[in-house]
Parts: structure tokens; sequence; C-alpha cells
């Protein structure tokens, strides 16, 4: 009796043993965790599940990717990291990475393997990139730090250099110059570390002079001249090429093409600055030098200014015009012919407002979009998601994608959120005068469609309709902030009709400009 009481605690023993939860990872993978801690989730994005933890410079292998997330395999199960806390890590394995070199100027560098992706780069010729993966005729790839999609006809491949104590010469010379806040509100700290002493905050669409970036971390250079540092995922990195490199391989001038009428063109290389003047669509000029997102350009008075990357087009020849697009044909009743871009606000690690009873906003809006695409593209129309995942998405490239589709429509959804919790009620917002007729269609035929507070079409300086001179309208569909108003907004039944009022009150537009 007594040998098979000590064989029992042996075995409870061993099983107690094998299953504590120990991580255990390929060291021959190709990629390396860039955080002292990294969660890994039951799917692709923040909602997910946690299902266990990495440890920095833990080595894991790659074998699928969804947006800027990527799946891995480990202890017999798989699991989903954020990209942009890893590293591509090709020193346990050597002589087996590829890297591709770009064999045209703007190429551009996609969110997903798709003409139609949001263009998050653009690499120059010879720039080089690693290779993760194939999807047919496209490259996964890391560019500058970041994951995305190039077409793979205008690329070369060549084994990567491996040789430490002999690094390969590189023709250009490229530094982060400037930081762009993309979330609201964004702490600073005195160390690269989320424990350290908070010295201050930025906030949204503000740009800061780059000191120093450490893995995830960049220093900054403040207004008020102190130094601090701010995650790096919470904005944007501008990277510029040497000057000389610019001049030495131009023969002919850059020439680029304005998209759109009233578009601005400011004094710094960030939205915050003055708008020394406006151009239209069709207009074009001259390029002295790349910052980043931005071109630095000649005016015809002489002096230089600067205009966003996203507003305009790259010209192959000095009389090249962006053509207006063809209007289709249109039944009245249909949207045939019509191009529309749908925005759910926020996402990735923008969450947006969250409610009283815990309801994410990114997570409705997505939900919400996705049911008035079905209707549109149900009507004919062509339809254009800004995301399609719990993924984040910069407003710049928000309002890109609007422009290089040239949309008919540009609707954004959001849901609102007010310290005073008896607020109620949706509101839908517009920015420029061409905008208010479009917003007021919409806001009446939602008004008709479900039961909230009507807060009537207002005038906002959102971002997002204040760069689109198009049919750009921002909808707040309620109030996460208020208890009972948030049980009716989350709902399938509240988004089926909101998302019929809005499809109506499209039709209702279009049908009345025909």
């Amino acid at each position: 009796m007594r040998r098979i009481k000590i064989f029992s605690v042996l075995i409870l023993l061993w099983l107690t043993l094998t299953s504590q939860n120990i991580p255990v990872y390929a060291e021959s993978g190709g990629t390396k965790i860039a955080s002292d801690y990294l969660n890994v989730r039951s799917g692709p994005g923040l909602s997910y599940e946690v299902i266990d933890q990495l440890k920095r410079n833990d080595r894991v292998e790659v074998i699928s990717t969804s947006g800027e997330w990527l799946q891995i395999q480990y202890k017999e199960r798989k699991g989903w990291i954020a990209s942009w806390l890893t590293t591509t890590d090709n020193s346990s394995n050597q002589g087996q990475a590829t890297e591709i070199i770009s064999q045209t100027d703007a190429l551009n560098f996609r969110e997903t393997p798709s003409l139609d992706a949001p263009v998050l780069n653009r690499m120059n010729a010879g720039d080089k990139a690693i290779l993760l993966s194939r999807n047919g005729d496209w490259l996964h790839v890391q560019f500058n730090g970041e994951n995305g999609w190039v077409y793979a006809k205008y690329t070369s491949e060549i084994p990567s250099q491996t040789q430490a104590t002999t690094p390969p010469k590189t023709t250009e010379k490229k530094s982060f110059e400037t930081f762009t806040v993309a979330v609201d509100t964004l702490n600073v700290r005195n160390k690269a570390d989320q424990t350290s002493k908070k010295i201050g905050t930025v906030h949204k669409d503000e740009s800061y002079s780059i000191l120093k970036v450490e893995g995830n971390w960049v220093q900054i250079q403040l207004s008020n001249k102190k130094e601090g540092w701010v995650y790096a995922f919470h904005g944007e990195l501008s990277q510029t090429q040497a000057k000389e490199q610019t001049n030495a391989n131009s023969t002919t001038a850059q020439k680029v093409t304005v998209l759109t009428n009233g578009t601005n063109i400011r004094s710094a290389a960030t939205t915050s600055s003055e708008v020394v003047t406006r151009a239209d669509a069709g207009e074009q000029f001259t390029v002295k030098e790349n910052h980043g997102d931005w071109f630095e350009i000649s005016l015809n008075s002489g002096e230089t200014a600067f205009i966003a990357k996203w507003v305009v087009s790259m010209d192959d020849g000095p009389t090249k015009k962006k053509k207006k697009k063809k209007q289709e044909p249109r039944t009245p009743g249909t949207l045939n012919g019509l191009t529309i871009v749908v925005d759910a606000g926020h996402g990735g690690n923008d969450r947006g407002t969250t409610g009283a009873r815990g309801t994410l906003e990114k997570t409705i809006t997505l939900k919400t979009a996705d049911l008035l695409a079905a209707k549109l593209q149900a009507a004919g129309a062509t339809v254009h998601l800004t995301r399609e995942s719990d993924t984040y998405i910069s407003l710049q490239k928000r309002v890109a994608m609007s422009l290089e589709k040239e949309a008919d429509a540009f609707i954004s959804l959001h849901y609102d959120a007010n310290l005073d919790a008896s607020i109620r009620g949706f509101t839908t917002y517009y920015q420029h005068s061409n905008q208010k007729d479009f917003a007021n269609t919409i806001n009446n035929a939602l008004g008709t469609s479900i039961t909230l507070k009507d807060r009537g079409a207002q005038q906002a300086d959102f971002y997002v309709l204040r760069e689109n001179d198009e049919n750009a309208i921002l909808i707040e569909l309620g109030f996460l902030s208020n208890p009972s108003e948030e049980s009716i907004i989350n709902s399938n039944s509240f988004r089926e009709q909101a998302t019929r009022g809005i499809y109506n009150g499209i039709l209702n537009y279009f049908d009345a400009t025909e």
C-alpha cells in the first residue's frame, strides 16, 4: 500500500512539473522579441485573449501574418504576436536570409498584398528590405522597421549580407528626423521605460525633432528645450534621405501633381504648421527634397514650402496631369459607378473611448463599417474600408486612401463620449462648406431610421474632414458614456438600423445631385 502511495505522489509531481506554462521557443527563428514582455494572443488583435507571454530576445518562427500581427507556433500550439514589438534577427540563420532591392523609384509599400491596400511608404531604386514571405506576385518584407507588401515584379533578390566585421557599403544615408504624435495625448518620460517618471505630455498631430531611437522608444526635443522619451508606436517617424544622395541621383527634377482642389501647402513638414497657399487638382510642383511623409517643393514665387505625399501623385513626365475620374452613368436608386470609402474609427493601440459598461469604440466601429459596406456594395458602389481588422491606421493614411481612390464619398464612423453621462444622441460632422449638404442629407435619413436624439449636422475641425475637400463626413452614432444609450447602440439591431439610415442618406444625396 505504501509503495502505491509513493508511486501516486511521483506521478502527481511529474504531472505538475510537465503542465507548468514554461515557454519553449525555436532558437533558429528569424524574428526576435524587442520588448521586455510580449503577450501571445489567440488571434490577430489586442481584443483577443492572452494565452502566453514572451520575453526580450526570445526568437520565434513566424508561420503567417495578418496586417501588423504575426502568427507563431510553439509548444505544439499556435498564437499571435504584435509585429511592432519584434525585430528581424538573422544572426542565428546566416546564409539563409534574403533581401530584396527596389528596381524603381516610388515603389508602393502597402499594408496588405493588394493594389487596393493603403500605401504605408514608398521605396526608391536601390532601397533594400528583408524578405519575410511570399503571396503570389507579392512579397511580404520588412522595410525601415515596418512590415508591409511590395509587388515582386519591380524588385530583385539577393542573399543577405551577414558578416558583422565587414558591413555592406551603402550609397545612401537615412536618418529619422521628426516624430508626429498619432494619439490624443501621449506621456513623455525621462527614460525609455514605461515605469520611468512622467515629465510631460504631447498631443495629436504635433511634431518634434528626434534625438535618438532605442528599440520601441524615441527621444524627442520638446518645445520647452527639454528632452524626453515617448513610445514609438503611438506616432509616426519621418525618415529622410541624405541631401547628397538626392542630388547625386537626380539628373532631372522630380515633379508631383496635386490630386484635389484646395490642397494645403504649408510652411513646415507638419499638419500643424501654417498654410502658406493652396493648390488645385492638376497643378505641378518641382520637388527639392524628401522629408519623410512630405515633399519640400518650389513655388512659382521662388520660395519653398511643404506638401504632404498623400495628397499628390508622382509624375512620369513634366506634362503628365492627373485625369479626373470618368463618371459612370448611374441609375437613380442605385450606387453604380460611385466609389465610397468607409472609415472605421480608431483601431489597434488606439482603442477610442470605452463605454460605461466596457464597450470598446474601436470594436463596434468596425462592426458598423462592415455592415454599411455590405449595403453599399449590394447597391453597386465600389467600397474601400480603411481597416478590416483591429489594426492602427494613421489619420494621414485614412485621408490618403480617400484621395488615391478618388472617392465620391468618405464616411468616418465613431461613437461619442462625454464626462457628463446624461448627454445623449447622434451627430453628423462636416468641415468645408461643400460638405454641408451631404452631411445634412445623411443626418436627416439617419434620424428617420434610429430612435436616438438628433443633435443635427455640425461643423467641426476633424483631421479627416479638414484634409479632405470631397464629400467627407464624420458620424458620432451615440454616446458610450451614457449607460442606457450604450446598451442600445451596442446591439446588432441598432447597427442594422443605423447603417440602413446612412445608406438611404447616400442614395438620397446622389439621386438629388444627379
